[in-house]
């Protein structure tokens, strides 16, 4: 693992300060590194946001990227697919944390070493962190700094930078909300008390989830259909930036055997999505 920590004017190993232009991508040629950063952040920043339920996540867009932080992974969508594959490839990424649009003040460098690396939901990169320190350490670096650059690993590539204008409330609900949201050591039931939805057509449904705490891979949920369970995964992103998100959406649940689940809410009102029906509360 490696943390590097700057003072100013100092620059990480490998000499990746000042010379960063050639490198980016999807940035337009500026006179300066800062003028670069400048631009990309803000063009179509959709600003930082929380979600409390079912699960804690901080996020951001920025035009084409996505960023959501969870309790302890995080899960980054950059513009293009083979971003994603390169990045999983690679098994990690650089993490940098710059105080303004030039200058960098540290940098933890994700690797096999600290986290787990991995495509899910067909697209964006999730990285689960092995120990819950260093996750608190790239956490707080987030919240006390301007902007954060996404990049390659000993390399002068970028594959996103975000405005971090607003992280620090986000940042500060979401790790409030970690600390009490797991009362049971093994998963959470959404709340309250469980949602159990009703409804369909010629074969009627009584649908269930569980969100699993600690997960042992991409399967982080529990879907139960008339008694049947199967394993799914969460998707928080499910409408991508082309469309917007409703904002009584909650959460997608993608099964292991490709049939999705949207769950929404709004006020005391539950309902969810799956096929051509709508499922409503009824426990």
């Amino acid at each position: 693992m490696r943390i590097f920590r700057l003072q100013s004017g100092q620059t990480l190993p490998g000499n990746r300060a000042s010379k960063r232009v050639p490198g980016l991508r999807r940035a337009a040629l500026c006179a300066s590194v800062s003028a670069v950063l400048l631009t990309v952040c803000s063009a179509a920043f959709a600003g930082w946001e929380f979600n409390g339920s079912p699960l804690p996540n901080a996020y951001a867009q920025s035009g084409d990227m996505s960023l959501e932080l969870q309790c302890d992974r995080i899960r980054f969508a950059p513009a293009g697919y083979e971003d994603a594959e390169g990045i999983e490839r690679s098994r990690g990424l650089s993490i940098r944390f710059m105080a303004n649009g030039s200058t960098e003040t540290g940098a933890f460098q994700v690797g096999p070493e600290n986290a787990e690396v991995r495509i899910v939901d067909n697209f964006p990169v999730e990285i689960i962190f092995k120990n819950q320190e260093d996750y608190g350490f790239v956490l707080e670096q987030l919240a006390e700094n301007a902007v954060l650059n996404l990049s390659m690993l000993d390399k002068d590539v970028s594959y996103g930078i975000f405005d971090l204008k607003g992280s620090r409330a986000a940042i500060s609900s979401l790790r409030s909300a970690c600390d009490s949201h797991y009362t049971d050591e093994t998963y959470s039931i959404e709340a309250p008390e469980g949602v159990v939805y009703c409804g369909g057509g010629a074969i009627k449904r009584q649908i269930e989830y569980i969100i699993l705490h600690d997960p042992s891979n991409e399967w982080d949920v529990l879907v139960t259909v008339n008694g049947e369970t199967m394993r799914a995964m969460t998707s928080y992103s499910y409408f991508g930036n082309a469309t917007p998100t409703p904002s009584d959406f909650v959460v997608a649940l993608l099964a292991e055997d490709r049939s999705e689940f949207l769950v929404f809410r709004e006020g005391n009102k539950n309902w969810l999505e799956y096929g051509d029906y709508t499922y409503r509360q009824c426990n």
